[in-house]
């Protein structure tokens, strides 16, 4: 992986970016979520808006609204929907029925949750506001997610989205790896201005320029959250169930309605220190004890021996038949605390097998690394 340093600062890099993608005269479509990352995004387009160096018209901001999430983040959405109308933008707001794994179901089967499910309009945790999309023709309700429903309706244009290659692993592989060939773009019109940024560019960012952040983030910091943990999503994903654990302490009436809709969330609770969500702390090495399994074992069992038993539905046994393909490819090379996390991952869930990718990582550079040391004569074991 090849990193190239540059002698442009990454908001003036960011910033040329977004005028190069409005340069073209095609439609701009802008993801928008309210978090941290997208505030960053949107505060540099309004700005170049303001300053008259991008033309507002060609703009389009989306706000997919997952239902389950934070007030202060919806509060938050309003005011930069307002700020974008006033520009001269577009904004759609969509209350739809998108789905989302449900890392809590495992116990019913049931692995998805679909936003704005019109069977539960009785526990909804909010009520879309009066301007909300609530349909579209080519969405599919329950079937598609938001990844899968964007490309859709951005595909006359050009999509911007503030993910950033240092939010993890995975994504920073992605980005390398992206073939973005002549055309300066992915093969879904897709942009990443502020992909370089890393997280104390975006703080920094946002407390030179006084952008206003939704509260829950010093909520959930002053709550013992790591900074590089703070995520605001919805709230029954595995890697962003952590947002849960306190919640009843900063927003009592907020978890009321989560747990109203989604019963087992205080799972989150109860096990947040435990293999259900692939925790690997002290208080869990409290909790349990010496750790004497053997996972290489267990995996045999679950992947070759018993699979039916341990993946009920298609889509475990999507992720099944990958840790599969992952298990005999990596065998020879694997460690105890491999063959560990390919166990808790199956268990805890990997919808989007960002833990297998990081699993395939992991492997293969401890790998080369002790392929070097072997080489250079030292101590391989080391």
């Amino acid at each position: 992986m090849k990193r190239v340093q540059s002698d442009m600062d990454v908001v003036t890099a960011a910033r040329q970016r977004i005028k190069n993608v409005f340069s073209n005269g095609v439609p701009v479509y802008m993801s928008f979520s309210g978090g941290k990352d997208s505030l960053c995004l949107a505060h540099l387009v309004l700005k170049l808006i303001n300053e008259g160096q991008i033309n507002p018209s060609l703009l389009t901001v989306i706000f997919i609204d997952e239902e389950a999430i934070f007030d202060c983040i919806e509060a938050v959405v309003k005011a930069w929907r307002k700020k974008f109308l006033l520009a001269g933008a577009a904004f759609r707001w969509y209350c739809i029925e998108v789905k989302h794994f449900n890392c809590f179901n495992e116990l019913t089967s049931d692995e998805s949750f679909i936003c704005w499910d019109s069977s539960k309009k009785g526990s909804w945790v909010r009520q879309p506001p009066p301007f909300a999309i609530r349909n579209h023709p080519q969405l599919r309700p329950r079937i598609d997610n938001y990844q899968s429903f964007l490309p859709k309706v951005t595909l006359d244009g050009i999509m911007i989205t503030g993910v950033r290659a240092s939010e993890s692993v995975q994504r920073l592989q992605y980005m390398a790896a992206l073939n973005m060939g002549a055309r300066g773009m992915t093969n879904k019109n897709m942009i990443y201005p502020i992909y370089d940024w890393k997280t104390v560019d975006v703080w920094l960012y946002l407390k030179d320029e006084h952008v206003d952040i939704p509260i829950v983030y010093l909520q959930m910091y002053q709550a013992g959250i790591n900074r590089n943990m703070l995520r605001i999503s919805q709230f029954f994903s595995v890697d962003t169930a952590a947002c849960l654990v306190h919640m009843a302490e900063y927003d009592p009436g907020l978890m009321e309605r989560v747990i109203r809709r989604e019963p087992n969330a205080y799972l989150a609770v109860l096990y947040w220190d435990s293999e259900m969500f692939r925790r690997s702390t002290h208080k869990r090495k409290e909790l349990e004890g010496a750790d004497t399994k053997d996972y290489r074992a267990l995996l045999k069992e679950m992947l070759f021996e018993r699979q039916s038993d341990f993946f009920t539905t298609e889509h475990k046994r999507d992720i099944a038949k990958q840790y599969r393909k992952l298990f005999i490819r990596m065998d020879s090379m694997a460690r105890p605390r491999d063959y560990r996390k390919m166990y808790e991952g199956l268990v805890a869930g990997d919808p989007k097998l960002r833990t297998l990718r990081a699993i395939y990582q992991d492997i293969s550079c401890a790998y080369v690394a002790y392929a070097k040391r072997f080489r250079k004569g030292g101590d391989a074991n080391a």
